[in-house]
This record gives C-alpha cells, sequence and structure tokens, in this order.
C-alpha cells in the first residue's frame, strides 16, 4: 500500500539577483579553460572530447574481474577502474587468517604479481588507462601493475592511469589505513618522485572527497576537508625536494556526485576554482597545468536504497548529470542493485548506458558550460566556497591537515553532519523515495549478484602454490632490502620493486613495512 500524496513542502526563501552581490565575471567566472576554471579546464570541454567512461569492478579472483573488464569494454566503457578487496587493502595475503571470509567480496584479490597478470590479461595497456582505487598498499599496486606491463612487453613509459594513494582521507573516513600518518605520507611522497622518473602519465594520486562524503559529511565539507588534504600532500612533496611543476600537473582529484543536481554542479565549481588560486597564488605554480582541478566523480553509494532498488536508475543519472554539468574529466555510474551486493552484468551495462544517453541524447554535451551564468548557481556556488574556505582557516589554524586528522576535528565535523542528515530522513523533513515516503510493501526487490565461496579456497591455494615455486632465498633478500630502505631512508618503491620481482607477495612487503613503521592506532 503506497503513502498518500503528501502536502507540498512550505515555501522556501527565494532567490534574488542581488545575493550576488561582489559577484565579478571576470575574476571568478570568466571562460571555459582560463583562469580560475570555474567554467571548466578546458575552452570546448565535451565538443572535443567526451569524458572517461570509467565503470568501477573488482570482485571474486582476478580472472572473474577480467572477464567482466572485458565485457565493460565491449559495452563501450573507455577506461579501466578496479576495486580491491579488504585484505588487498590491508597489506594482508589471500591467505591470511585475518581474511577469512573476506577474500574477493568487496573487490578483487590480488596478492601476487601471477594475480595480476591473470587481471591483466589481453587488456590493452598501452592503449587504456586504469584507475586502480587503493591507499595504504598503493605503491605495492602500482609496482604489480607495472612489472606485468614490462614482463608483457609494454614499456613503462607507455602507462597511462590514476592510483588513489590517498591516505589521509583513510584516517578521516574510511579506515583502510595499515601505518601511522608519517610513515604513509612517507610512501606518497615516494611514489611521486618514482613516477616522475618511471612513469611519466601516471596520476600519482586521487585526493578523495568521495569516502569524506559517504562518511556524511555536507558538500562544503567534501571539498574544503579534500583541499586541505591536497595542500598536505602539495606540502608534503615540497619539503621532499619535488619542485611544484614537476608534480603537480599529475595531482587528481576524486569526488562523489550526490542528489542535489544544483548543489553538486556548484560543488565542482567552487573546488576548482579554489584549488586554481591555491596552486598559483599559495604554492607560486608556474605551469598552468599545476592549476587545473582534474577530477573523477562517482555517483553517490551511499544515496542508494535497498527498497525499490530501481528507483536508484533515476537517482544515478540525475547524479550523472550533475558531474557532467559540473564539467568532470572521467564518471562512474553506480548500478542500481549496489544496495544490495555486487552489480549484475545488465545491471552495470545500464549504468554505463546512462552515460552514454547523457552524452549522445540529452544535449548537455552541444556547449562547454550550459549552466553558466544562472544566478541561482553562481550563489551557490559563491556559497559552498565561502563555506569551504572558513573550513580550510579552522583547519589552518590547527596546524593542517595531519594535526586536524590527529586532534579528530575533521572526524567529528562528520559525523555531525551525518547524524545531522541521518535525523531529517528519520524525522520526514528530508523525503528519500521509497524510503520514507512512497514506500510498498514487497520493498521492489531485485536479485543480487551471487559470490561463489568456492573462490576463496581457489585463491588461497594460488597463493600457496605460488609462494612454494619460488627463489626464497633471494626474496628473503630483496624484503630485507625493504626493510633496511624504510629504516635508513631512500625511495622505497625502487626496493619494493626489486621484491615483488623476485615474487614476493604483497603481504610480505607490506609486513617488511609494518616491522618498522608500525601499526596506527586510532
Amino acid at each position: 500500500m503506497t503513502d498518500p500524496t503528501p502536502d507540498l513542502p512550505e515555501s522556501k526563501e527565494l532567490f534574488r539577483p542581488d545575493d550576488l552581490a561582489g559577484f565579478e565575471y571576470a575574476r571568478d567566472l570568466g571562460d571555459p579553460g582560463s583562469f580560475p576554471f570555474t567554467r571548466g579546464i578546458y575552452s570546448t570541454m565535451y565538443r572535443s572530447h567526451l569524458w572517461t567512461m570509467r565503470q568501477y569492478a573488482g570482485f571474486g579472483t582476478a580472472s572473474a574481474t577480467n572477464q567482466r573488464f572485458k565485457f565493460l569494454l565491449e559495452a563501450g566503457q573507455t577506461g579501466l577502474s578496479c576495486a580491491f578487496d579488504l585484505p588487498t587493502q590491508m597489506g594482508l595475503d589471500s591467505d591470511h587468517p585475518r581474511a577469512d571470509g573476506e577474500v574477493g567480496k568487496v573487490g578483487v584479490a590480488i596478492s601476487t604479481v601471477e594475480d595480476m597478470h591473470l587481471l591483466l590479461d589481453g587488456l590493452p595497456l598501452n592503449r587504456v588507462t586504469t584507475s586502480m582505487t587503493i591507499n595504504a598498499t598503493a605503491a605495492i599496486l602500482l609496482l604489480l601493475y607495472q612489472i606485468v606491463a614490462e614482463e608483457s612487453g609494454v614499456p613503462a613509459a607507455k602507462l597511462g592511469g590514476t592510483i588513489q594513494n590517498d591516505i589521509l582521507k583513510e584516517y578521516v573516513a574510511r579506515g583502510t589505513y595499515i601505518y601511522p600518518p608519517r610513515p604513509s605520507m612517507r610512501l606518497v611522497t615516494d611514489t611521486f618522485a618514482y613516477c616522475q622518473s618511471e612513469l611519466p602519465r601516471w596520476n600519482t594520486i586521487s585526493i578523495s572527497g568521495y569516502h569524506i562524503r559517504e562518511a556524511g559529511s555536507t558538500a562544503a565539507q567534501e571539498i574544503a576537508f579534500t583541499i586541505a588534504n591536497g595542500i598536505t600532500y602539495v606540502e608534503a612533496a615540497l619539503a621532499a625536494g619535488l619542485a611544484v611543476d614537476d608534480f603537480a600537473p599529475r595531482l587528481s582529484f576524486f569526488w562523489n556526485a550526490h542528489n542535489h543536481l544544483f548543489e553538486e554542479v556548484a560543488k565542482f565549481r567552487a573546488a576548482r576554482r579554489m584549488w586554481a588560486r591555491i596552486m598559483r597564488d599559495r604554492f607560486q605554480a608556474k605551469d598552468e597545468r599545476s592549476w587545473l582541478m582534474r577530477f573523477h566523480t562517482q555517483t553517490g553509494g551511499s544515496t542508494l536504497t535497498a527498497q525499490q532498488p530501481e528507483v536508484n536508475t533515476v537517482r544515478v543519472a540525475i547524479q550523472a548529470l550533475a558531474a557532467v554539468l559540473g564539467g568532470t574529466q572521467s564518471l562512474h555510474t553506480n548500478s542500481f542493485d549496489e544496495a544490495l551486493g555486487l552489480p549484475t552484468e545488465a545491471s552495470a551495462r545500464l549504468a554505463l548506458r546512462t552515460q552514454q544517453v547523457i552524452a549522445h541524447e540529452a544535449g548537455a554535451t552541444d556547449t562547454p558550460d550550459p549552466l553558466a551564468g544562472s544566478y541561482y548557481l553562481e550563489s551557490l556556488t559563491n556559497t559552498v566556497e565561502e563555506e569551504a574556505l572558513k573550513y580550510l582557516e579552522e583547519i589552518e589554524s590547527i596546524g593542517g591537515a595531519v594535526a586536524a586528522i590527529e586532534t579528530g576535528f575533521m572526524q567529528e565535523e562528520i559525523e555531525k553532519a551525518a547524524y545531522t542528515y541521518s535525523k531529517s530522513i528519520d524525522n520526514g523533513s528530508r523525503i528519500i523515495v521509497g524510503l520514507n515516503r512512497y514506500a510498498v510493501e514487497d520493498g521492489g526487490g531485485a536479485k543480487a549478484f551471487p559470490i561463489d565461496p568456492g573462490l576463496q579456497e581457489e585463491q588461497i591455494a594460488r597463493v600457496r602454490r605460488f609462494r612454494a615455486n619460488r627463489d626464497q632465498d633471494a626474496v628473503a633478500a630483496r624484503l630485507a632490502e625493504v626493510s633496511r630502505v624504510a629504516r635508513d631512508g631512500g625511495n622505497l618503491l625502487y626496493p619494493m620493486k626489486a621484491a615483488l620481482s623476485a615474487r614476493a607477495t604483497l603481504g610480505e612487503v607490506s609486513d617488511a613495512l609494518r616491522e618498522v613503521f608500525g601499526l596506527y592506532q586510532e
């Protein structure tokens, strides 16, 4: 039985054009492709090149995920995006006791270079770019990717892609950290330096607001806390001796697309404008590419409902449109059944088709910035930016992002916002269709993607065979060198690559670092 049609909400205060007092076109808006890039980082935007359609995938074994990658490429996807299971994210091999029950559950299990070979089998690594959502073990997964490419005949200089490598937001919002913040930051800056020399086309970090928003933040908190983390990464790289214009053009961001269409577009515009000014004016970057906020967007997983899950298709379409109108460089659209489990092939195809309809049928790509000049949108952009700047000032007064994380400031602000949002749903002041209004008795359910419990046994057996068939002395020597460099100094990625090439596992390399760096306890 459905709810009766509710009364219309009380009228909200109307927006007036004079709310834009102090706004200057040339200073705050400009043209697409010109500073401060409010209207987009390229002059023609999607008229000359569509965003990359990069659907997130990863489950079970490497072979199973490889098949999903190929399915998505055949369906028209233009970039790969890989999810890793929790043991892989936490630096544990699939046969570790703590991995039991988690192997392949929320992503693909990667413990060895053999796993990475299976994951990438038959994929055109010299043509397709790959994004890997991985943080604490980001350097290890990147090196495994490089090793497999080189062993397959693709030189490192031709590899393109992104690793998330954003460890600070793990302490704020997500929790898949291993080491304390400061040695973790060393791994990040070592990766910057390594890629500058060895993988020049690789984006070394995707500074992520997505998980901050998923944890319950507001739009303004999402960009403020993420940009604060970005500032910290830039400062750490400078402190490590890197020149700003050598690494800044390879920085990228990762945003959430939530339900409020216009606020989300405003958020993207405000973030882009803020970052351009920070990089040019605060860090004195001279290369215009260092001023650009290039970003990937994913539609909001936390907005999806298990009740009447087909309605999520509408939510995802609106969120994806917000990302496109906001000028994203790549986009993942969630599948409607993800509140129930991993997406099926059919739902994954529909999610991709959502992007393709926006690209080819909606008219959103006919002009670089369709919403430019809207009084309402520009007012929202200014409001979001002002709120975000207040947070940045407070974080600076605490001592920067690391200090704000260590004192719990960011975490507490997100918890407050999450409570307020949840309370608004509970009391009905915020309507979620199918959840607290327009409910149906059967929930309108959909079938969840099945997980084969035999995949864990298969993966464990593979890891153990891999360890048994290698030169154990060579592995031990390479791991000892990883520990030495961790303790004595130097870029860690070179000894880590040597260890992985000698067939050390992800867990063994992580253990070598754990012995020196210790574990972070919140």
